[in-house]
């Protein structure tokens, strides 16, 4: 297995952006847009990542020629991307193209094809047109399994989707798991996600047994947020596993203490997506599959400190969550 060279993270740009964009109304959370809203805000100096490389996989390239699949440029897989924070995807100092898990996942499956990684950044809200109408090949973006997605798109699935609760690395409180365990904290939540919709649920089901609820907080950026948590002003945050993740990890000033289904109560699956029908998708999870047995699976995430949204094996169109 090969590495790039190293690429300097400058968190704090990125934050500033995060913050200009939400701003301007523009979807920035991925496949929730305001959910990034709540995390913990990592710090300025974070430290030179890798890319993890593969070679290309057998299996997959025979897979690939069989499938009557054509890429959109010849030789190329064309891939849809976010460029929104760390650790999905965000655009290095000094770079131009975005670097993180979901960017990284991208290029090991273009290789595993015997295909040139060629990346093409895209607002969230763009991705379901450009796939349908064959302008991309693939997204890796974050993207959760839908019963309704599934009718448009084909998935093979590489990570959960995870939600996180995080306070401050000196706190007392241990564990957040459950509705108790909110009862009478003040938390901070983005408005509108699904993390809020777990919190109101966990309300309702404090409230009518005669336990004090939590006290919901809403913050319009995540330095806000930070500062809360940090002030004590707030007990705890409720976002995304994977930017709550990075943070405790890079900044040594939170701690996750509770890890639930971004479905919750179901248990939801991040995918690689594809028109459905086109005949990629199945090599795509062969290459998947293989990243997983020889372990460069779990150097992506180890690089991320994504252990915890790690699965055993890819599934093409796995069980996604129920239409609304």
């Amino acid at each position: 297995m090969a590495l790039s060279k190293k690429q300097s993270i400058a968190i704090g740009v990125i934050a500033a952006a995060v913050v200009a964009v939400v701003g301007g109304g523009v979807a920035i959370g991925l496949n929730r847009p305001t959910e990034a809203v709540a995390a913990p805000e990592p710090s300025a100096s974070a430290p030179a990542i890798d890319w993890v490389h593969t070679a290309a996989v057998p299996d997959a390239v025979a897979a690939l020629e069989a499938s009557g699949f054509t890429p959109i440029e010849p030789g190329k897989l064309t891939v849809a991307v976010g460029a929104f924070v760390p650790p999905l995807s965000y655009v290095p100092d000094g770079e131009t193209l975005p670097a993180g898990t979901e960017p990284n996942f991208g290029s090991l499956i273009a290789e595993g094809l015997g295909l040139e990684y060629n990346p093409v950044v895209v607002a969230w809200a763009d991705w379901p047109l450009g796939i349908q109408s064959g302008k991309y090949d693939l997204i890796t973006s974050n993207v959760t399994v839908t019963e309704e997605r599934k009718e448009l798109y084909d998935f093979a699935s590489y990570r959960q989707d995870l939600l996180g609760f995080s306070v401050r690395s000196d706190s007392a409180i241990e564990t957040i798991e459950k509705a108790d365990d909110i009862s009478g904290l003040k938390v901070v939540v983005g408005s509108g996600t699904n993390q809020e919709k777990v919190l109101l649920n966990w309300n309702a089901e404090l409230t009518a047994a005669g336990k004090a609820p939590a006290e919901l907080n809403y913050y319009d950026d995540n330095a806000a947020a930070t500062l809360a948590l940090q002030s004590g002003r707030v007990d705890a945050t409720f976002g995304p596993n994977a930017t709550a993740a990075w943070a405790a990890k890079e900044t040594g000033e939170t701690k996750l203490v509770g890890i639930i289904p971004g479905g919750w109560p179901l248990q939801a699956d991040i995918a690689a997506a594809t028109k459905k029908g086109n005949g990629l998708i199945e090599p795509v999870s062969i290459v998947l599959n293989a990243l997983i047995e020889d372990g460069t699976y779990a150097d992506v995430l180890n690089v991320w400190n994504l252990t915890s949204e790690g699965v055993d094996a890819s599934e093409v169109n796995p069980q996604g969550l129920p239409k609304s």
